[in-house]
């Protein structure tokens, strides 16, 4: 894949930009707080239930960093934590709506109830970041996309997908060709948990074939249109079509 021109760390999906600037004596009392917390961090892999705790604590830290130094910390799970926002609200069972709109027969609303309802399928694949992480054998379960769809019925002239997400800044695109492959999710668990709010939950897209950014997190919007529209990341010079290296562009990944 061509290198593209990168607007900065984009660990997962929804990461930040440029940082805002720090607050004047900030910079001292967050290098502390780095060294600190990273000296910690080095055993971690050898224990799974401290290492959750590290990560969930990343994952809140992120939330109100907006220097974007919390993904610098190690980490033994291999994730980092990044949102193009400053904070996103938080939905569950009581709230959350995936709309399901455009080009269709029957525009859907399902809540968290309605998807857990319907025919679940799971993919194991690595996870890959354009900033140069990976994260082996990550299994995600949900919804194919494709299933989602045909529910929907689309109609002519669809023949592309534009996710938008409960963050109000984050959209992505597939061609529905790409839509319909059987390793694209509407994913609702992720390692076997639900899908945690920091790393996009309670629902979110993932596209196993392609780069990391391609899987929208904090899901909320499916619509099907006439053409690709760029994605947010895209629109900032990422590829629209963000197949990694080894994909098989041509068929669909048990």
């Amino acid at each position: 894949m061509a290198r593209k021109p990168k607007p900065g760390p984009e660990p997962e999906p929804n990461s930040d930009t440029e940082p805002e600037p720090e607050a004047e004596g900030a910079p001292v009392g967050r290098r502390a707080m780095l060294g600190m917390l990273g000296a910690g961090a080095a055993g971690l892999a050898t224990a799974p239930y401290l290492q959750r705790k590290w990560e969930d604590f990343l994952a809140a830290a992120s939330q109100v960093d907006a220097s974007g130094l919390t993904g610098l910390l190690p980490n033994p799970g291999g994730f980092r934590y990044y949102s193009v926002v400053g904070s996103v609200p938080h939905k569950d069972e009581t709230n959350y709506q995936l709309r399901v709109t455009g080009l269709v027969e029957r525009p859907r609303h399902y809540t968290l109830d309605h998807l857990r309802a319907m025919p679940q399928a799971r993919v194991v694949h690595d996870v890959v970041c354009t900033d140069g992480w990976r994260v082996e054998k990550v299994p995600f379960d949900g919804v194919r996309l494709a299933d989602i769809l045909d529910d929907a019925g689309v109609r002519s002239p669809g023949a592309a997908i534009r996710f938008t997400c409960f963050d109000g800044a984050y959209s992505e695109s597939l061609t529905l060709e790409q839509a319909r492959r059987s390793d694209v999710l509407v994913a609702l668990n992720m390692q076997d948990r639900p899908i945690s709010h920091a790393h996009g939950g309670p629902v979110r897209l993932y596209v196993a074939p392609m780069y990391f950014y391609k899987s929208a997190k904090w899901l909320s919007g499916i619509s099907v249109i006439d053409k690709v529209v760029p994605g947010y990341w895209e629109e900032r010079g990422y590829a629209v079509d963000g197949w990694l290296n080894d994909a098989d562009r041509r068929g669909n990944a048990a």
